[in-house]
């Protein structure tokens, strides 16, 4: 029912977690970049073993919010706790030992074309344990195994496609048995059955190692395949924060019924679904460019409606 999304809760505790105490916690968290504030006043709670993922359109700050949470960028307000410690204000040499606890698959994968992929791998183990060569070549294999690349070890980045340079990436986001894995864009530049194939890696690797798994995106059917809750931001403000299942309703709702929300909701329907008419186009409308510059108006360009998403 309709009187079921009026009230988003921004500092929703998920059932059963009641008293947990979050793995990730972002309180009041403000991010400037000279005159410009990118994240305003946001909070999030994630808790150990959950996929949250975090979406938004281009320039919303989830890609901020995600450096934030992993160090690369400092809160100039709030605070960021990992494992129950402020990251925040942390010499370089703690929060590297902060960082040793989680991984990271950047959106290109970001790996060294010098080396191989089982040395790609390897780079983490070499660089932050004492491991002999051979532990470390039996944990390489482990971890390729693990999403698929054991027998592809010995190619270089420039011999593998992008949906097994992501995998490797991955591979090596694992090397230090994380207990967080942060995704930025896992999807971005592959096609729809190799996204797919993504999407199922990281729901098995959540099962089998009950890693807590944070995942940016604005691919709409990865996120409502593997996420448990979601989190939508727009324009450095969280919008909403729930299971997947309430956006999910959000999503479905008859147009009669969508008709009668407010319009922050009407605007996170429209994201969810991918409508060209909702708050976002209309926002849009009234900001245009041939206004901005020449002071005139021009007739709006005729909308079709958006493609019906393709996996369920």
């Amino acid at each position: 029912m309709v009187s079921d999304l009026t009230q988003p809760d921004i500092n929703h505790t998920p059932p059963g977690r009641e008293g947990e105490a979050p793995i990730i916690r972002l309180r009041n968290v403000v991010k400037r970049f000279g005159d410009q504030t990118v994240l305003s006043g946001v909070n999030l709670d994630v808790y150990p073993g959950e996929t949250m993922v975090i979406m938004g359109g281009s320039g919303s700050g989830k890609s901020t919010m995600l450096r934030t949470m992993i160090g690369t960028h400092t809160a100039d307000e709030g605070s960021v706790e990992l494992f129950g410690q402020n990251i925040c204000g942390l010499r370089e040499e703690a929060l590297n030992e902060v960082r040793k606890k989680f991984g990271i698959l950047f959106q290109s994968g970001a790996l060294f074309n010098s080396m191989t992929i089982g040395e790609n791998v390897a780079l983490p183990l070499r660089e932050h344990t004492d491991l002999d060569d051979e532990i470390i070549d039996i944990q390489v294999k482990i971890k390729l195994e693990l999403v698929g690349l054991r027998e592809d070890a010995h190619k270089y980045p420039a011999q593998i496609s992008g949906g097994m340079k992501k995998r490797a990436g991955l591979a090596r986001a694992l090397a230090l048995d994380p207990k967080i894995l942060f995704y930025d864009e896992p999807s971005a530049g592959l096609d729809p059955v190799t996204s797919a194939q993504i999407d199922q890696l990281m729901i098995a690797l959540t099962r089998q190692l009950g890693v807590t798994s944070v995942v940016v995106t604005h691919e709409m059917d990865s996120a409502f395949t593997i996420a448990d809750r979601m989190a939508m931001l727009d324009r450095g403000v969280m919008l909403c924060l729930h299971e997947r299942q309430w956006f999910e309703h959000l999503r479905d709702l008859p147009t009669e019924e969508a008709a009668k929300l407010e319009d922050k909701q009407r605007l996170v329907r429209q994201f969810l679904r991918g409508d060209a008419e909702g708050p976002l186009s209309e926002r849009r409308d009234e900001a245009s460019y041939s206004a901005d510059l020449f002071g005139m108006t021009m007739d709006r360009v005729t909308r079709t409606p958006s493609v019906e998403p393709t996996r369920g």
